[in-house]
């Protein structure tokens, strides 16, 4: 099939495969556009189409990176561990800046658990609040940085005030947050919100077996 690749196909799927082995996830069109030094975007889009015809990409145009390259196998993905989180009591030792803190250990992730998120990191889980969402102490959560979260997800809540950081499921209520354990016998923690920080939500766990 390679023989039947204009030069900008081949070019792209070359950076599609050198983003992907260095990143993780996939390209956007502007990444392709800038990276193969095409003049627009839409001559991008014009190769990609042609590539999937050739059935050698699979594109979902809804999402920004939608590209998949048909038949490669998928690859795990390196995270950096940024230290424990506590699933009980708040913890000391949250870094300040989890998108700039020094990688001293990290973990390998499915690609699939990754998706096309890019700001990912791990915690280890220390204590049992969390039990019933099947999170263990000793197990390590992996984690989107963001600083905003929806109304029962699961997060890593740094207290400001408090120097202090907990997972727990993120509940606003109007000047109060409520940081709800997933075990029924511990109490939530209510808190001022101006002294809550969301500091990463949950999108997967990690299990290591004995």
């Amino acid at each position: 099939m390679a023989e039947q690749l204009s030069s900008k196909q081949r070019a792209i799927m070359e950076f599609i495969e050198s983003f992907l082995d260095e990143n993780g996830y996939p390209p956007t069109v502007r990444d392709i556009q800038y990276g193969c030094d095409i003049s627009s975007t839409s001559v991008v889009d014009y190769n990609l189409k042609g590539l999937v015809r050739k059935g050698l990409l699979r594109r979902s145009k809804e999402v920004s990176r939608g590209i998949e390259i048909v038949g490669r196998r998928e690859r795990r993905l390196r995270i950096p561990v940024l230290g424990a989180i506590a699933a009980g009591e708040p913890l000391l030792g949250f870094p300040e800046d989890v998108a700039t803190a020094i990688e001293e250990d990290s973990v390998e992730i499915e690609q699939e658990m990754a998706g096309s998120r890019e700001r990912l990191f791990a915690l280890r889980v220390k204590g049992d609040s969390m039990i019933d969402a099947l999170i263990r102490d000793g197990d390590m959560v992996v984690l989107e940085a963001q600083e905003n979260a929806q109304s029962g997800e699961m997060v890593a809540a740094w207290l400001i005030q408090e120097g202090e950081t907990t997972l727990k499921r993120f509940f606003p209520e109007g000047a109060r947050v409520r940081l709800q354990p997933e075990n029924t016998t511990m109490e939530p923690i209510y808190v001022d919100a101006r002294n809550v920080q969301i500091r990463g939500r949950v999108v997967g766990v990690l299990r290591r077996y004995a």
